[in-house]
């Protein structure tokens, strides 16, 4: 006698309504109510879905509370009433729910899913002469239908030349039938030479998988087919290991690369990120023609990492052209080449285009990511349009992207350029809320505000709070508080800082360098600051601009119209080049027309506050005459013309004892 196991019961389903038997003298059990696994997760942001309006539940958050962010940035207006519940469902019916386990338990077909490795659109082409070229293949098989890429096979020691093989990839629905009608050109005489054309045999694929398996079970030992291939796979390694390890050592770099014998498409876009990232344009373009000289076509992921060099160094104009280049070759931009474009338009301040590159990426893709969205957002920050920042971050939740830390730490740099302090620390909180710990970005957020808002005790209460969660200041945030510190002229305080940072053990940058040159003119000491400047270049950090206008506008104002000529002729030998600011530094102590004559030959344009500067000078002599000709070129360039300016005219007017010239400008003021 055999005892019959009945079967288990039906797993529970999550539905309102409890399933009934074919028993109902013996009902079943009510359903427990299924809970939320991971009842600590809190943050909306994170629970949001794609369409968070369409919930008909009545418990359930409303759009405005769930987008957290958005409704503390700016509040919306009051929810409209829920909407009426919804009628009782009938129970279902059980019947619908039971399965024949006798069926799959008899059913021993059942096994591992067999894996396609042969790809159904490709055909090998075989005995092809050495220098057929990819045209001209492409143009002999094109009639069986697109072709999505033809792959010619180099010589390791002759690019010039192919392997004697190929294959063609075919693209579209109809990819597989087109092979199919390709490999009717098999033992076709072609060039005086027979082919061979196959349907492709997955061998590589399944290779590829193999080896896959391989690393996963721990097993890295490769099987070479040829010594070459070894040495070029051991050289590959190295070039990757030099990358990693030694990212400033372009030599050991560039060494490796050429090691190489024959570099693929893989290592030519390693190159290509490489100069991408330190802003070598020129040399990231010069890989990518090397690389196209060797027969190697650019894919989707070459062409975005050569715009990003461009991008980076703030050309978007050959930007835009490898995006044409790409848009002709017929390569589709992915969402990482839209989100590098808008990064670049956001560098070089250019919002419109940023928007308009945004707007296209979301016509033409579906899904976004947190990274194309912290782009646009960081372009309406630096434009200080930060309605336009808080429309995006109210569609990025509701699509049920999570902000990342960088989106934060954008949006309080946004707050505090507009010196917003309310929002930019609402930010912060929300910052904490969504679990990430602040580090020295976000402190040093935090600090940036209050010294640019002049309020340098709180900004001493961060640094407090920073060293009592055990973050370390670093160069960035002690230059802010020194420049706090020098915006109040407290001198003292400002070289207090930068002792705490020679005792941290950290060496100045030249910002660091520019702020002390700026607290030793600030206080008069012009001898330490030249000292500086000598102790800059021992430890080979070039001095910029900013690092000679204090000290010219120091011997300026003290009327030491020699030393700031030396001091401006030292910073042309520097290779520095002069800047509107740096002649206005120089104008305001030598008030002399020939310096704006200089400016015009040197490509820069005077702007207002040099005219103004100008019209100053001339005013503490008495020359009206001069100061009225300066004050016709300011309007006839068009340029802004502020109490500043009529305060010099005013100024002229009663120092040369002609009031009825002083009542007509107060006239034109008012007018």
């Amino acid at each position: 006698m055999t005892l019959e196991i009945p079967p288990p019961p039906p797993p529970p389903r999550p539905s309102a309504a409890p399933l009934t038997t074919n028993h109902p003298s013996n009902p079943s059990p009510p359903i427990p109510t299924l809970q939320n696994p991971k009842p600590h997760i809190t943050n909306p942001l994170q629970t949001l879905k794609r369409n968070p309006i369409g919930n008909n539940n009545n418990n359930s958050q409303t759009l405005t509370e769930k987008l957290w962010l958005t409704s503390k940035l700016s509040p919306p207006p009051p929810p409209p009433p829920p909407p009426p519940p919804a009628p009782p469902q009938p129970p279902p019916d059980s019947s619908a729910y039971k399965t024949d386990l006798d069926e799959i338990e008899n059913n021993s077909d059942l096994g591992p899913t067999r894996i396609e490795y042969r790809d159904k659109g490709k055909i090998f082409v075989g005995n092809l002469p050495w220098w057929i070229t990819k045209n001209e293949l492409e143009e002999l098989f094109r009639q069986f239908g697109p072709i999505k890429k033809v792959i010619s096979i180099k010589r390791y020691n002759d690019t010039e030349r192919n392997m004697g093989f190929g294959f063609v990839i075919y693209g579209g629905t109809t990819a597989e039938n087109s092979a199919m009608k390709a490999v009717e050109f098999d033992g076709m005489e072609f060039h005086g030479r027979v082919l061979t054309v196959k349907l492709d045999d997955g061998r590589r694929m399944k290779e590829k998988y193999a080896n896959r398996a391989r690393w996963i079970e721990g097993d890295d030992i490769v099987d070479y087919k040829s010594k070459w291939e070894e040495e070029r796979h051991v050289s590959r390694k190295d070039l990757k290991n030099v990358l990693g390890t030694q990212p400033k050592n372009w030599q050991a770099i560039v060494e490796a690369f050429e090691r190489i014998k024959k570099p693929s498409r893989t290592e030519f876009g390693l190159m290509i990120k490489y100069y991408a990232k330190k802003g070598d344009m020129h040399r990231a373009r010069e890989m990518f023609e090397s690389m196209r000289g060797r027969g190697i076509e650019p894919n989707s992921h070459v062409f975005t990492t050569l715009i990003h060099a461009y991008a980076v160094g703030r050309d978007m104009e050959e930007a835009l052209f490898c995006v044409r280049k790409m848009k002709d070759e017929g390569i589709e931009l992915t969402l990482v080449t839209y989100s590098v474009l808008i990064g670049g338009f956001a560098r070089v301040g250019d919002v419109n285009a940023a928007d308009k590159w945004f707007k296209e990426t979301k016509d033409k893709l579906t899904t976004l990511n947190a990274i194309i969205y912290g782009n646009i957002i960081y372009a309406h920050c630096q434009a200080f349009n930060m309605e336009g920042v808080e429309a995006l971050v109210r569609e990025m939740e509701e699509e049920g992207i999570d902000a990342t830390m960088d989106i934060y730490h954008t949006m309080m740099d946004g707050y505090t350029m507009i010196k917003n302090e309310d929002k930019c620390l609402i930010v912060y909180k929300r910052l904490k809320e969504c679990g990430f710990t602040p580090n020295e970005v976000t402190y040093g957020c935090l600090i940036n505000l209050y010294t640019k808002m002049g309020k340098v005790s709180k900004a001493l209460e961060v640094s407090e709070s920073m060293k009592w969660n055990g973050i370390k200041h670093n160069m960035k945030t002690y230059s802010m508080l020194i420049n706090g510190f020098i915006k109040l002229k407290d001198w003292a305080n400002a070289f207090a800082i930068f002792e705490d940072v020679i005792k941290d053990g950290l060496k100045p940058d030249v910002v660091l360098y520019n702020n002390i040159i700026t607290a030793f003119c600030g206080m008069g000491n012009m001898d330490r600051a030249n000292t500086t400047v000598l102790e800059m270049q021992k430890v080979r950090h070039k001095p910029t601009s900013r690092t000679f206008m204090p000290i010219i506008h120091g011997y300026a104002r003290a009327g030491e119209a020699k030393k700031a000529i030396q001091v401006f002729d030292m910073m042309r030998m520097s290779g520095c080049i002069p800047t509107v600011h740096t002649y206005n530094a120089l104008i305001l102590g030598l008030v002399e027309k020939w310096q704006v004559y200089e400016m015009l030959v040197a490509g820069i344009t005077p702007n207002e506050h040099t005219y103004t500067t100008i019209m100053h000078g001339y005013a503490s002599l008495g020359d009206t005459g001069k100061a009225f000709e300066f004050f016709s070129i300011l309007k006839n360039e068009g340029l802004d013309v502020d109490v500043l300016t009529y305060e010099a005219l005013l100024k002229a007017c009663c120092k040369a004892g002609r009031m009825q010239s002083a009542l007509a400008v107060t006239k034109e003021m008012h007018s």
